[in-house]
């Protein structure tokens, strides 16, 4: 980080502000580093989302892959104010559990679902954060496969406005308006958020909102962008185990997310794997020479 970067995020402390902390190169290194782990479990579970399949298997599978890489499962046991530690490496979350789905034994895909992972890991004390919707099995129908196309377009489109000059509200606005355009909700009682050495930093980046408004994006900032998105009411609630988000109207929910830092070049997407990462650079080169 740059001294006046440093002085900024100084003031914003003394000022009682929400300080967003930005990442030097190296700490940057080490959320690509992190990313790219976590991207590679990303990737390996969803090779083993099948029907009859529990969501503790995949859970298991998840923990084992983190701890022999040599991080940590930051989910796991992570509490926030009076909650209980929550009990899972993964939160695991199908059809129309919105997000935070505690692993199950008593949880086994079907043919037909759809299952939300979200997973993240600590790795040399930085976050990598990341979420995929899958479609389970070969009998997903029509609908549910366009909710999920529809919430990893918003995510591609949020993506985009991580651009040093634009605002926090940019991101959430973009979001909103491309679900609704499909007749679709978004979800306001969670939100995305800055990562860094910590899973939750400032700000906190709503999937709805309002152009120009909010923080300014600055180079070195790290976001996780989430956007969940429902086929029906946005209107959610907290199951008794004081986790598991729900749509109220029971209608399938989808969630999709990156950790993408910000760069003088562009947004950069952390949790990609290596094969990943060289594909997006080839498509952009493509784009470029259409473009030039």
């Amino acid at each position: 980080m740059d001294i006046k970067q440093s002085v900024r995020n100084f003031g914003r402390l003394l000022l009682g502000k929400r300080m967003i902390i930005g990442k030097s190169r190296k700490e940057l290194d080490k959320m690509r580093a992190a990313g790219e782990l976590i991207a590679s479990v990303r990737e390996e579970v969803r090779r083993m989302v099948k029907p009859g399949v529990s969501t503790l298997e995949l859970d298991q599978a998840a923990e084992k892959m983190i701890r022999d890489a040599g991080a940590i499962p930051a989910f796991k046991g992570y509490k926030a104010g009076d909650m209980s530690p929550f009990p899972g490496s993964i939160c695991a979350s199908v059809n129309h559990v919105v997000v935070h789905g505690i692993p199950s034994t008593q949880v086994v895909l079907e043919d037909g679902d759809i299952f939300s992972m979200d997973v993240a890991a600590i790795l040399e004390g930085f976050v990598g954060d990341t979420a995929t919707t899958i479609a389970v099995g070969s009998n997903v129908n029509e609908s549910a496969l366009q909710l999920i196309r529809v919430t990893e377009e918003c995510l591609a489109l949020a993506i985009e406005q991580c651009r040093v000059g634009k605002h926090v509200g940019d991101i959430g606005y973009v979001v909103q308006q491309h679900a609704q355009q499909h007749g679709y909700s978004v979800v306001k009682g969670f939100t995305g958020h800055g990562i860094g050495r910590k899973m939750h930093e400032d700000p906190q980046i709503p999937n709805y909102g309002k152009p120009g408004t909010k923080e300014k994006i600055r180079t070195g900032y790290v976001f996780a962008i989430e956007p969940m998105v429902n086929m029906g009411t946005d209107e959610t609630e907290i199951l008794s185990d004081g986790w598991t988000v729900i749509t109220k109207d029971l209608q399938p929910s989808a969630h999709c997310e990156h950790t993408v830092a910000v760069t003088e070049d562009g947004p950069e997407i952390l949790t990609l794997t290596k094969e990943q990462k060289a594909q997006r650079k080839q498509t952009i080169k493509v784009v470029e020479t259409v473009n030039a």
